[in-house]
């Protein structure tokens, strides 16, 4: 299920690039910025969606593989992005017996 939503993640995004942002993303900052790339040339709205994309799958892999990024990439504001669309999750205090 993975491989065949990235790749029409892909074809999406290679005819709009801000409705790929979009499902990968949601309705933000990066959305917005995108927007503006594609309206000011469509070759840098193209590599806006495409660094968001490869940046979220390579995160979402990092976090099946139980390796967590420790700083942030640059240039993104979504936190969806961020964390490859798993949250942080719950911190449990460890017991002391």
């Amino acid at each position: 299920m993975g491989v065949a939503s990235a790749i029409i993640l892909i074809i999406i995004t290679l005819f709009l690039p801000p409705l790929g942002v979009f499902a990968v993303s949601g309705c933000g900052v990066d959305l917005f910025i995108n927007i503006c790339l594609t309206l000011l040339g469509y070759i840098p709205g193209h590599v806006h969606a495409f660094y968001l994309e490869w940046v979220y799958y390579d995160r979402r892999e990092q976090a099946r593989e139980g390796r967590h990024p420790a700083s942030r990439a640059p240039g993104i504001y979504s936190d969806r992005v961020q964390s490859g669309g798993h949250g942080y999750g719950t911190i449990v205090q460890p017991t002391h017996p």
